[in-house]
């Protein structure tokens, strides 16, 4: 059992989970993710890794209420326990210093897993340049924890009501086309946010890096459901990844399997007492 130490709404559907568990804290780095499930008869789901104290022995948890399991997720309290959580998963972010910058885009809740990768990048030396967008100002999320380990923090909004209206990819090209020297893009976001960056970065052969979150069930290579074809080769993103090559990536291909099982997504399915009476697990 993992206990839930400290709860945070950080906008609308969104909220924050700080959890004991001691082993993926002391284990975990960027770029890293768990799977969680609540209960013996909830699904496996994976979330990344927003957050580790070591001292503290706890994990940092982002996650937005969309469907059956997240929503029961944000129902829990602080006190209250989730059954499984399995992790450092996946291969860590690769972290260097380079002589140019670094710039680390996120795109609405991947803002929070954005973070530890600019602060891994700012501690190695590197001059870090985070770009961060949502559809407002009241569904931007980390803004200060970004602030605070960047030389730079830019902010896009559909509206304008914070930072420049339009897309992180014009903010992206901005900074582009000022002549900074970029050694690496690192991208985490909706699927069409990290093609738009890597068709932003690819006519000027600038390395970019994209951490994808496909379908995924067991997180340990054996299932296959969170294949996707990089570079004209098959890969899982739970042992392969979840950062590849942004301009290797089939991003029509992702969002083709990521539309799978959308209506299923968004409904609650019966309860056992309604079905069989609580005897079975279907």
């Amino acid at each position: 059992m993992y206990k839930i130490v400290a709860k945070k709404e950080l906008s609308p559907q969104i909220k924050e989970f700080v959890v004991e568990a001691p082993l993926i804290a002391r284990n975990a780095s960027p770029g890293q993710f768990v799977i969680l499930r609540l209960d013996e008869l909830g699904e496996r789901f994976p979330l990344t890794i927003a957050d580790f104290d070591r001292e503290r022995q706890t994990i940092t948890l982002i996650f937005q209420e969309l469907g059956h399991s997240t929503r029961r997720l944000g129902l829990l309290e602080e006190g209250e326990s989730i059954l499984d959580v399995v992790g450092p998963l996946g291969l860590p972010s690769h972290i260097a210093k380079y002589t140019d910058t670094v710039i680390c885009v996120g795109g609405g809740i991947g803002a929070a897993p954005v973070f530890p990768l600019a602060r891994a990048f700012k501690q190695a030396g590197n001059k870090v340049i985070s770009i961060i967008g949502a559809r407002s100002a009241g569904l931007l999320i980390f803004e200060q924890r970004l602030a605070a380990v960047s030389d730079l923090l830019l902010i896009a909004t559909d509206d304008r009501s914070k930072g420049q209206r339009g897309f992180v990819t014009e903010l992206l090209q901005q900074v582009i086309n000022s002549g900074e020297k970029i050694a690496l893009v690192m991208a985490i976001g909706p699927v069409i946010m990290m093609r738009a960056v890597a068709e932003t970065t690819r006519p000027h052969q600038i390395k970019t890096m994209c951490s994808l979150n496909p379908i995924m069930l067991d997180g340990t290579g054996m299932c296959g459901a969170c294949r996707v074809t990089v570079g004209g080769k098959v890969k899982f993103a739970c042992v392969d990844g979840p950062d590849f090559d942004a301009h290797q990536v089939d991003f029509g291909e992702l969002m083709l399997r990521q539309r799978m099982y959308r209506s299923q997504e968004g409904k609650a399915p019966p309860s056992a007492e309604e079905t069989c009476g609580g005897r079975c697990t279907c």
